[in-house]
């Protein structure tokens, strides 16, 4: 009898609890949804992978049935999903009052819990003036020359290859410059293949959150702990050798860490310094197989763009000199093409903030602590905004100016948290197409294919041949 009696109590407890789970307290009106099973929640709905440009089927479908706002739960965590366009300004505006910036902790464990992305309010600020001494415009000024000479170099390496997969190639030429600047990192020179323990850790980034070897998600935390070794070691050994001049940018924040009364801690560097060299190659790579991809599919948006980059040279006294930050800010057609491309490509699947406090909007309650996720695919692929959206069309941006960041354009995210190496990830982008259109041309080999997970991926890479354009 009282063996019943248990049974029937866990019983009673379990359906309680799976009831609590379906129907969230709320002092108020939720927006509609479902939260799924029990602690997986939506979360392999979510993950699955699709083969489109589109909107990913999950939000698609979500959309459709509970409409721009709706309500699930991911990796146990209750969630408000935003496709709506005015909801998604008003969080931006609402930064650090009613909203702030949060991730999974799948995501920070990954990224380090005093990542950049991670700190708030002043801290940020703060942390965020710094990374503009490295890419911020005038600083960029000046290393344009270096970034020419870089995918010069590159290109006429690739002109030798019969074919080279793109979006690894594009990433190790990126991260070399990148890694040079920040921690005079060269991979010919060192016996150190840290730029293969990011291949590690970006694979598990974007997945289910199961720590048992293996699994993608280990395989990450185990390439950051490689990482994070290497650089833990570099900044013991700079503070040693007492360097007077900063050499590169790790040289610099190690002078701020040392500081009196500085804000900075140990682990806040080496996040910082992880994030930025992960941050620096991956989605800008991404970016350059993508537009390349659309080149060879778009003849027109090819030749129109071609065109603009020779004038570039017709119009200079020596053909042979290097770009000026005059030529670069006047390629109009380039900077619509890296809009259109940004915006169908949608790298950045959702934009995660926490609520401070309980939130009302058109109707709906959303209590303190709950999670809101920003869909910009859902608005950049939105048929009232964008016509035919499906379309890559540049020149829907004729006139539209730089578009840096808006209500309906997020490629680099808003508000405070608006990317602050977004203008490093474009004059890469811009130069290099600069150097590659007007002394080669390619051809497609094989790949090309995407696959979102909910991450953008080249399961089957990008293979192509560049060709110098003296030859036939």
């Amino acid at each position: 009898m009282l063996s019943l009696c248990i049974v029937a109590l866990v019983a009673l407890a379990i359906s309680h609890w799976i009831y609590r789970w379906w129907n969230p307290r709320c002092n108020g009106k939720l927006p509609p949804g479902s939260m799924g099973l029990p602690l997986i929640g939506e979360s392999l709905h979510f993950f699955s992978p699709s083969t489109s440009f589109d909107i990913s089927p999950f939000i698609k479908k979500r959309m459709e049935r509970f409409g721009p706002i709706f309500k699930t739960s991911l990796v146990g965590r209750p969630l408000i999903v935003s496709t709506d366009p005015d909801f998604n300004h008003y969080i931006f505006q609402q930064e650090n009052k009613l909203f702030q910036c949060w991730y999974p902790d799948s995501v920070r464990e990954i990224l380090g819990r005093e990542n950049m992305a991670a700190l708030h309010g002043f801290i940020h600020i703060y942390v965020k003036k710094m990374v503009l001494n490295l890419v911020g415009p005038e600083n960029l000024k000046d290393m344009l020359p270096e970034i020419q000479q870089v995918a010069e170099r590159t290109l006429q390496q690739w002109s030798h290859a019969d074919s080279i997969e793109l979006k690894e190639a594009s990433a190790s030429m990126i991260f070399g410059l990148t890694a040079k600047k920040l921690i005079s990192y060269d991979s010919n020179e060192s016996n150190e293949d840290i730029r293969g323990n990011y291949d590690s850790f970006i694979r598990g980034l974007i997945s289910f959150p199961l720590d048992v070897p293996g699994t993608a998600f280990h395989e990450s935390l185990q390439g950051r702990k490689r990482v994070l070794s290497r650089l833990k070691n570099m900044l013991h050994e700079r503070r040693e050798k007492l360097v007077k001049q900063p050499v590169d940018f790790f040289d610099y924040v190690i002078e701020e860490l040392d500081k009196d009364g500085t804000l900075l801690t140990e682990g806040m560097s080496l996040d910082l310094m992880f994030l930025l060299l992960f941050a620096s190659f991956e989605t800008t790579s991404v970016a350059m197989t993508l537009a390349l991809k659309f080149l060879s599919d778009h003849p027109l948006a090819l030749k129109q763009l071609t065109e603009e980059h020779e004038m570039i040279l017709k119009q200079r006294v020596d053909a042979d000199s290097g770009l000026t930050w005059e030529e670069y800010k006047s390629m109009t057609f380039t900077f619509q093409f890296i809009n259109e491309t940004v915006r169908l490509a949608n790298i950045a699947p959702g934009i995660f903030r926490k609520t401070m406090s309980q939130i009302s909007f058109k109707g709906y309650t959303i209590p303190a602590g709950w999670t809101v996720m920003v869909c910009p695919p859902a608005i950049h692929l939105n048929p009232a905004i964008y016509e035919n959206p499906l379309d890559f069309n540049p020149w829907r941006w004729e006139g539209m100016g730089r578009n840096d960041a808006s209500k309906n354009f997020m490629a680099f995210g808003g508000g405070m948290r608006f990317c602050v190496g977004a203008d490093f990830a474009k004059v890469q982008v811009a130069v290099f197409l600069h150097c590659l259109l007007t002394k080669y041309r390619w051809k497609a080999i094989r790949g090309g294919n995407i696959v979102r997970t909910p991450g953008i991926q080249f399961p089957d890479g990008f293979h192509i041949q560049i060709l110098k354009k003296d030859i036939c």
